[in-house]
């Protein structure tokens, strides 16, 4: 089933025009995706393994959850949306708007090959959820191969060695959040 998505102009305002996500990337059209940090009681962020047969960023360890806004959709119903697909952590009715704590908006372009143009505009969130276990979560294998939970200093690390997906202004961000605690 085709994803369609919202266009949006080089100000993060929507065109009214939808179009297929391949049409986006061949294209390069500006749109919105989410990013979403999971963080546990112990203060640790989730990662996750990207499949290997991802288009962009195979095998690469990244934030705990991303992925585009469908055509009509707000970000926080996005990124619940994704929770759910991603890494099968169900929300139930314990998990409110007010759990998420927005962060920071950002654009970033960034061509992968002249077919695959990103230009996205991204909404990053927070969102502390206790009681999770990297052994109890469901992944969507054909998304994520592996997930775990890493502290300040080994996602620190992470982002030094280069095992994880170029997101400097999100690894500033959550690094700055998690020292907080």
């Amino acid at each position: 089933m085709e994803e369609y998505i919202d266009v949006l102009d080089e100000n993060g305002i929507s065109t009214g025009e939808i179009a297929t996500r391949g049409e986006v990337h061949k294209k390069g059209l500006w749109h919105r995706s989410i990013i979403v940090a999971i963080v546990n009681e112990r203060n640790q962020v989730l990662l996750q393994q990207r499949s290997a047969n991802k288009e962009k960023n195979a095998n690469m360890w990244d934030i705990s959850v991303a992925g585009h806004l469908t055509a009509g959709q707000d970000s926080l119903s996005a990124a619940a949306r994704e929770i759910n697909e991603e890494v099968c952590v169900m929300l139930g009715y314990k998990t409110e708007i007010k759990d998420f704590r927005f962060m920071y908006s950002f654009r970033k372009e960034q061509i992968i090959r002249e077919d695959f143009i990103e230009r996205q505009f991204y909404d990053l969130f927070i969102l502390r959820e206790f009681g999770l276990d990297d052994k109890t979560i469901h992944f969507q294998k054909e998304e994520v191969q592996a997930v775990k939970f890493v502290d300040f200093e080994e996602l620190k690390s992470m982002e030094e060695r280069h095992i994880l997906v170029s997101r400097p202004e999100v690894y500033d961000i959550l690094l700055k959040y998690l020292f907080q605690f």
